[in-house]
C-alpha cells in the first residue's frame, strides 16, 4: 500500500452494528428486550388456539382482557426502558409488580415464560446504572509523564532510603504521591484522608 491509496471504508453492515452496539450501550436494553418478551406470552396464551388434528384446545379464560392489558403494558415498559432512560426505575418496579399480577389473572403467568422474563427484565431495569463519562469518571488529570517522568521518586532512582538487601520503603513520612493520594480518597469515597 502507498500513502496515496484511499482507506476503505467500514462496510454497511458492520457501520450499522456498530451504531446498534453504541446505542444499545447506553440504555438498559435487555431489561427492556425481557420485558417486552415477557408481555407477549401473557398476551397470547388466553387467545391462543391450539389444533392437534380434528380437536382444538382453547386457553381462554375469563381474564382474557386483563392478560392482553397485562401483555400490552409490559411491551409498552419495555419501549419505555429503551427510549425514556430516566425513566428506569418507574418501568422496572411496574414490570415486575405486572409480573406478579399476571401469576393470577393470566395464565400462571403465560405458563410461567411470560412470568420469568417478565421478573428478569424488571429486576435488570432497577439495577441498571448510566455509564459516567471517561472525563468525568476520573476527572482532568494530566499524566505525570509514567514511571520516568516528573512523577518517579528520586529517592528509589537514587539508591538511597535503604541499606543494601533490605527493601526501600515505597514512600517516606508525609510524602504520598499523586496515585497513592487518589487510591485514598477512592478508598474514603472520595474524602481525603491526612
Amino acid at each position: 500500500m502507498s500513502a496515496e491509496t484511499p482507506v476503505q471504508s467500514a462496510g454497511t453492515f458492520t457501520r450499522l452494528r456498530l451504531r446498534f452496539r453504541d446505542w444499545r450501550g447506553h440504555r438498559p436494553f435487555w431489561a427492556g428486550l425481557f420485558t417486552l418478551l415477557g408481555g407477549v406470552p401473557i398476551a397470547y396464551f388466553p387467545y391462543a388456539t391450539l389444533k392437534l388434528g380434528h380437536m382444538s384446545i382453547a386457553m381462554a379464560t375469563t381474564a382474557g382482557a386483563g392478560s392482553l392489558i397485562i401483555g400490552v403494558l409490559l411491551v409498552t415498559l419495555g419501549l419505555t426502558m429503551w427510549f425514556q432512560q430516566a425513566t428506569r426505575i418507574f418501568a422496572g418496579v411496574a414490570s415486575i409488580l405486572l409480573a406478579l399480577v399476571s401469576l393470577v389473572v393470566s395464565n400462571i403467568g403465560g405458563f410461567l415464560v411470560g412470568f420469568l422474563l417478565a421478573l428478569i427484565g424488571g429486576a435488570l431495569a432497577l439495577s441498571w446504572v448510566p455509564d459516567k463519562p471517561q472525563a468525568e469518571a476520573h476527572g482532568h488529570r494530566e499524566s505525570s509523564g509514567g514511571p520516568a517522568g516528573d512523577g518517579a521518586r528520586k529517592g528509589a532512582a537514587e539508591g538511597t532510603g535503604g541499606e543494601a538487601g533490605k527493601p526501600h520503603p515505597p514512600y517516606e513520612d508525609g510524602d504520598l504521591g499523586e496515585a497513592d493520594e487518589t487510591r485514598i480518597e477512592d478508598r474514603d469515597r472520595g474524602h481525603r484522608v491526612g
